[in-house]
């Protein structure tokens, strides 16, 4: 079976346009492509308490962030300031980037 696939990658910078964290913008931290979920710096900040251990020894709440789901954020464009939909250009050499719906930017 095909692997599922996300629409952004590591390293992107997205902004959640649906859910509790509704208009954050933030770097994606991690992508889980089989559970269709991103983790982004920021967002969705989980609480967990944890108990003292030998490499805690204070133990208390850590706050954490938590996935949020793939369809619930969307590329951010840099150059024209807003959340974007991509499409897919071929270069001459054959290679794929990426380019913003709105502006025309490569992403």
């Amino acid at each position: 079976m095909a692997k599922p696939k996300v629409h952004v990658r590591r390293g992107d910078t997205v902004m959640v346009i649906s859910g509790k964290s509704i208009g954050k913008k933030g770097k994606v931290i991690t992508v889980e492509p089989d559970k269709n979920r991103v983790v982004i710096e920021g967002v969705n900040i989980a609480k967990r308490h944890t108990r003292p251990t030998r490499q805690m020894p204070q133990g208390g709440i850590l706050e954490k962030e938590a996935p949020v789901h793939s369809s619930n954020v969307m590329l951010f464009c840099t150059k024209c300031n807003t959340p974007t939909r991509i499409s897919k250009k071929v270069l001459a050499n054959g290679e794929k980037e990426r380019v913003c719906k709105k502006c025309g930017e490569t992403i």
